[in-house]
């Protein structure tokens, strides 16, 4: 749990005259959970689009197991789920899952066993043939997630996987995250839902504007009675003045 594995040392990303990113670092170790935190626009997804080279720190440096994350091969060991998965609604999961393999240069020999885990893994065992089109949003958020994870990677990133899901896709999502942490995955966490960050993540870092609040373990971060949402939400409005 020692081991660094994403690092981001003093990055600041300005488009233009705006600074999405100012001065940021902070580290997660090997097999933690860790939740990006903040309000709109704070900088969240400006911080996973640096990581997955979507664009580029104009200062600092982002790397993944010590290797530049603009260096593709560092990239290969990373599994990413967007808020917004686009999957052609003909297709049925396995086809997807399918598709995503070969995209990832899966050996076409391995394809199909590496498939029907990922699909074991997100419990959707038994509806392999069904059409996306047909599933539920949280039966087709579980195929998003396994398309993450047909690569085999050691980091997850994941970008609101919860979005649009009900009290039960909710649940479901985290019982297959808390699966994937016993299992020693390192999972980067941008979330607004702040009562399943703080069941599910070791970790936080909460930023404003470009900057670092706090970066601490959730155990540090909340206390004293507070819930995650209180910390949150004292944070973010002592540095704009706001009032709830």
């Amino acid at each position: 749990m020692n081991e660094t594995i994403l690092s981001y040392d003093s990055v600041t990303k300005r488009f233009g005259t705006l600074t999405a990113v100012d001065n940021v670092s902070f580290s997660v170790k090997k097999g933690e959970c860790v939740a990006l935190l903040g309000p709109n626009g704070a900088g969240k997804t400006t911080l996973v689009r640096l990581l997955l080279d979507f664009t580029r720190a104009s200062d600092g440096a982002v790397t993944i197991n010590g290797v530049p994350s603009t260096n593709p091969r560092a990239r290969e060991s990373i599994g990413y789920l967007p808020e917004n998965v686009r999957i052609p609604a003909h297709l049925t999961c396995y086809r997807y899952l399918m598709r995503c393999a070969r995209l990832l240069g899966i050996p076409p020999k391995d394809a199909p066993a590496r498939c029907h885990a990922v699909i074991e893994n997100v419990g959707m065992k038994g509806k392999e043939n069904v059409p996306l089109g047909t599933c539920s949003k949280g039966m087709a958020q579980r195929i998003a997630l396994a398309a993450a994870l047909v690569g085999d990677p050691h980091i997850l990133i994941l970008d609101e996987p919860t979005s649009g899901l009900d009290p039960i896709g909710i649940r479901e999502i985290r019982v297959i995250l808390e699966s994937l942490k016993a299992k020693g995955m390192t999972i980067l966490l941008n979330s607004h839902l702040l009562s399943e960050v703080e069941k599910v993540c070791d970790a936080a870092l909460i930023i404003d504007r470009g900057k670092v609040l706090v970066k601490d373990t959730i155990a540090a971060i909340v206390k004293d009675g507070e819930s995650l949402e209180d910390v949150f939400v004292r944070l973010v409005t002592a540095r704009t003045g706001a009032s709830i």
